[in-house]
Formats: structure tokens, sequence, C-alpha cells
């Protein structure tokens, strides 16, 4: 990869999970402010229109293809980006694997698999961001969290179990790393998203978009901007995001 024309002072924002909602919109949000896209989901060819979209804006956008559920995956995607992109100043763990089943019909290998996606990928990217961050004395660690991370809900046993353990995951990690100026965050997203999975699949929940009744991605991302330019002296650990008419 060709980069003698990136500036000396350039950054990179790591996307982990940049799906075509909520991690493209972060994706757009942090190059919009002059940092470089570095996306990564399993699949490259579905980066293709969001690096494309970035690049074509004026931005900077790079994608790959990576599993981060394989330690070797994680430790090339993170090296490659540092040695040939810019460092990773901002990191952001996006992957979901919300998918309900009884406990009944649960089985291992799925409870493995959502654990793996959920919570084991957040530790291993965590991990390997946080080496290079500390080295510098600066960086932004943020993991996306969601209601099933405070409370575990019917049929979703899976899902709560991954993401309780990657919030603590996100505690313990705030608490080793901010008093050396790494700040770690923890977002609660509660409440649908404006996704064309909810369109097409729960109409009545995606009819509340004309009320401010579904989270707008792009709302999400500003959030996450905020999170990243607070001042270390009012640092935010948890931040929880719901639509105003969402129960909770």
């Amino acid at each position: 990869m060709d980069t003698t024309t990136q500036p000396e002072n350039s950054r990179a924002a790591l996307i982990v999970g940049a799906g075509d909602a909520t991690g493209g919109a972060i994706a757009k949000r942090f190059a919009k402010e002059g940092f470089i896209a570095c996306v990564s989901r399993r699949s490259a060819d579905k980066l293709a229109p969001l690096v494309d979209e970035i690049n074509h804006s004026g931005g900077q956008a790079h994608g790959f293809a990576s599993d981060a559920r394989k330690e070797e995956d994680v430790i090339q995607l993170v090296d490659d980006i540092e040695r040939d992109i810019a460092p990773i100043e901002v990191m952001v763990f996006n992957i979901g694997a919300n998918v309900p089943c009884s406990i009944l019909d649960e089985t291992a290998k799925k409870y493995f698999k959502i654990w793996e996606m959920a919570c084991f990928s957040g530790f291993l990217v965590g991990r390997e961001v946080a080496k290079r961050m500390v080295t510098r004395g600066r960086g932004t660690i943020i993991f996306t969290g969601a209601t099933a991370g405070l409370r575990g809900s019917a049929n979703f046993a899976a899902f709560a179990g991954a993401k309780h353990a990657l919030r603590a995951l996100a505690q313990s990690m705030a608490r080793e790393l901010g008093p050396r100026n790494i700040h770690v965050a923890h977002v609660v997203v509660d409440g649908a998203i404006d996704t064309a999975f909810i369109r097409d699949n729960a109409p009545a929940m995606y009819a509340k978009k004309d009320e401010d009744g579904i989270l707008n991605p792009d709302h999400i991302a500003d959030n996450y901007w905020h999170l990243h330019t607070q001042p270390r002296d009012a640092w935010t650990h948890e931040l929880d995001l719901r639509p105003w008419m969402e129960r909770w």
C-alpha cells in the first residue's frame, strides 16, 4: 500500500463491525473530521460502498476483510494499519450478534459463536490497539453495548451473557488504561435503529421513525465523536442512547 502521500500527523479511526448503519455512520463521522477511516468486517465486498462514499465525499477510507474472532487476523489488521496507513487514535468495536433463541433450544456451538463475536473479538481488538496507544500516551476505545449488557431478557441468554462480559471488559480496561490517558467508553444502545432490517422485518416499529421513535445512526455517530473529543477532566465511561419513547 502506497502511503508516501500521507502527512506525518495522519490519524486513523478503526471501526470493527462497520455495517451499513451504525458502524458506517461512525466511520463517515470520523472521516468528516479528518481521520482516515479504517473499516473492517468479514467480507471486504460489503465494505466497498462505504469506502467509496467516504472517498468520493473528500474523506479517506480503507476497507479490510478480517475476522475479529481470530487472533492472527486481528494482529495482522492492527499491524497493517499502524505500518501502512496511520497511528490508530480511535477504535470503535461495533459487532452485534443479537440472535434470539430459547435456552431450551440453544446449542453449545451457537452460544460459543455469539460470545466470540460480541465479547472475545472485543478483547482481541481492544488488547492490540491498547498496546499501541499506551506507547503514545493517548487514544480512545469505544465499545458498542446493548441493553442486554445490563439485564438478560428471556430468549437472549447467549447475547446477554456476551454483552455483560463486554461491559465488564470495558470497565476493566477503563480502570487500567484511564490513568495512562486512554479513554475507554461503553455505549448502551437501547432501541431499534434505522436500518433496512428493521424496515423490512418490523414495519410497525419502523413506522415510529417519523416520531423520532427509532435511533438515527448519524445521531449515534455524533455521540461517539463527542466521547472522543471530551476533555479528560470530564470523561464519560458509560453512555446510554435511546429514543425518547423507548421503555427502560
